[in-house]
């Protein structure tokens, strides 16, 4: 019998270990609350077991309550809420330390407190622990009382065991090796509860930080919206969709919490690079649009062709070359021309409807009238406003495009310089590939979609769906639902979404969820679900293998150039898709801005 303390010993030494690994890998922070109170309990023979954690005011939480006579369970993973109010750890009216009290007794002097019959005490008020006692015919005599204190020794929390059962089950006090691993426990579960909180709140904290920079994103310019505060709840319903999906094309995947929490942190900067994006070029309206419409400055020119041709009739009845009946008549056609030439550039300015080679004709030729400036003779309108009011469609010159688009680019160049941490790493991947095509036509790397991750494809399906449904947009309506899965449709067929996902999309109810909860009812209306599933993708040929892994590494050629205006056209993009019965005004433009 010697060697039975001895062996006593080592078993609880082997418990205490036991108990700190289970801590330090635990991450569900009510079953980590469960499982100090648990193991204590079980460690030390108790009936029950109550875990009280500090609020910023200084009280202390019923978070974990347990008693196996009553059957009670409440807190922590169970769900079920403990009804009881917070013990203030101090004297709301003196200040002082709360010493009635044994749990905040254990607290503020961060004292152990050992009490073998709590019917026989003078040292505490046991008033709460009687009544609950007499409610539910009980009677809790021994108690330990604990408090957990974190590295920086400050108090987190108590935890307090009751009523200690011998083997036959009679209650009796809490001896001191009870105590004493007691207190081992309540130094690891104090660091284990501060590492958690440090994370949680390091965590929130980041979280917010990620938040502002979208909701200054989305603030920037008045004609995105809410689009980065909505593409994530779409995307992560959209994800959750493919986790449960048991098709051949998703029966492999799934996200733990901390990819899911990537993947949620991917989607909130998924657009963050447009903080750099120049908002006269992000919001421009009309085509001679800067910091302001340059076409004033074209209206004041056309007033001085108007005095010069004043000018000039004058001069021709001065000189005998006409009457004035002939002088009004030669200044009458001239006003005639300029007005109408005038009017062209206007509704031209607008880029609502798109230009033919006849029209580009006759912005050149208009560009060619010249007038006095000072004591130079120049054209009309520059190289620049003449390469802006030939834009066929929209508003964007392509050089135009080409940086808004770039906003991608700038996510990616972002995203990569900050050093995030493993659970991580595939933020840059997720976030920058939202503008990829299945066939390599995409931006800013042009790799087929299908070789990009499964939450990256979601990605794509996401922006593009918000982008067409929004309904804040200050110039123009959103879509209705029946337009914009039609729409979608169209991408699938081009290739420009992944088939899977898309029919995904469609097959789970993802976007009429989404939709319910988000559109408004003037868009809500029916989608013919099997026309968009029958749709098969046209054929299209894939980049080679070498290509395909050189440009996964790279940005395509022109988003590395300096923004100097000498930019090739850009990748096709979503407008390429739009049904003709939708390019009405600015929808062109509108769909690639918001998708850019």
């Amino acid at each position: 019998m010697a060697g039975h303390p001895i062996e006593k010993q080592l078993a609880r030494l082997e418990l205490l270990h036991r108990i700190g690994l289970a801590l330090s890998s635990e991450k569900n922070r009510g079953r980590l609350l469960e499982t100090i109170v648990v193991e204590a309990k079980n460690a030390c023979h108790a009936d029950g077991g109550t875990l009280y954690l500090r609020t910023p005011d200084n009280h202390l939480r019923f978070a974990i309550m347990i008693n196996d006579s009553l059957g009670i369970r409440l807190g922590g993973t169970t769900g079920i809420p403990i009804d009881l109010p917070p013990i203030p750890m101090c004297d709301p009216v003196t200040g002082c330390p709360n010493e009635c009290n044994v749990a905040s007794y254990a607290a503020s002097l961060k004292r152990s407190v050992n009490v073998a019959d709590a019917y026989d005490t003078q040292s505490f008020d046991f008033s709460g622990t009687k009544r609950f006692d007499t409610h539910h015919s009980y009677r809790s005599e021994s108690f330990l009382t604990i408090p957990m204190v974190s590295y920086e020794d400050r108090v987190i929390g108590v935890f307090q065991l009751i009523n200690a059962l011998d083997e036959t089950g009679k209650v009796v006090p809490f001896s001191l090796e009870d105590q004493s691993f007691a207190e081992s426990l309540a130094s690891q579960a104090g660091i284990a509860l501060d590492n958690q909180a440090l994370l949680d709140e390091q965590r929130v904290l980041m979280e917010s930080f990620i938040k502002v920079l979208a909701a200054a994103t989305d603030a920037k310019s008045p004609y995105t919206g809410g689009h980065c505060e909505r593409v994530p709840i779409l995307a992560e319903m959209l994800v959750q969709a493919a986790c449960d999906d048991t098709s051949e094309a998703f029966s492999a995947f799934s996200l733990s919490d901390d990819e899911r929490y990537e993947f949620r942190i991917a989607a909130w900067l998924h657009d963050c690079g447009k903080v750099v994006t120049p908002s006269h070029v992000m919001d421009k309206m009309t085509k001679l649009e800067a910091v302001t419409d340059r076409i004033q400055a074209v209206r004041d020119r056309f007033e001085i062709l108007r005095r010069d041709v004043e000018l000039d009739g004058w001069r021709r009845y001065r000189g005998g070359e006409v009457t004035l009946e002939g002088m009004a008549d030669f200044v009458g056609a001239r006003f005639a021309e300029l007005d109408e030439d005038l009017s062209f550039l206007l509704q031209v300015n607008i880029g609502s409807e798109s230009l033919d080679d006849l029209d580009v004709h006759r912005i050149h030729r208009i560009a060619g009238r010249r007038f006095r400036r000072g004591t130079e003779d120049v054209p009309l309108l520059s190289c620049d406003e003449v390469t802006n009011l030939s834009v066929r469609r929209g508003t964007l010159s392509e050089a135009e495009r080409l940086v808004i688009n770039g906003h991608v680019v700038e996510t990616i160049k972002m995203l990569e310089s900050l050093p995030f941490p493993r659970n991580l790493s595939r933020v840059p991947e997720y976030a920058g590939a939202h503008h990829e095509r299945m066939d390599a036509k995409g931006y800013p790397r042009g790799i087929h979609a299908g070789d990009a991750s499964i939450p990256a494809r979601i990605m794509v399906v996401a922006d593009v769906f918000e982008a067409l449904t929004a309904k804040d947009r200050p110039y123009k309506v959103g879509k209705r639902l029946s337009e914009a899965m039609e729409i979608m449709g169209q991408m699938k067929l081009h290739n420009h979404l992944d088939p899977d996902i898309f029919n995904l999309f469609v097959r789970s109810g993802t976007y009429l969820s989404y939709a319910h909860r988000y559109l408004s009812k003037e868009q809500l209306d029916r989608v013919d679900e099997a026309q968009l599933l029958a749709i098969k993708p046209l054929p299209f040929q894939w980049l080679s293998d070498e290509e395909r892994e050189m440009r996964k590494e790279s940005i395509l050629p022109d988003y590395g150039k300096p923004r100097d205006g000498s930019f090739h056209p850009p990748p096709m993009s979503i407008s390429d898709w739009v049904p003709p019965s939708y390019k009405s005004k600015l929808d062109l433009e509108s769909f690639d801005e918001e998708q850019s």
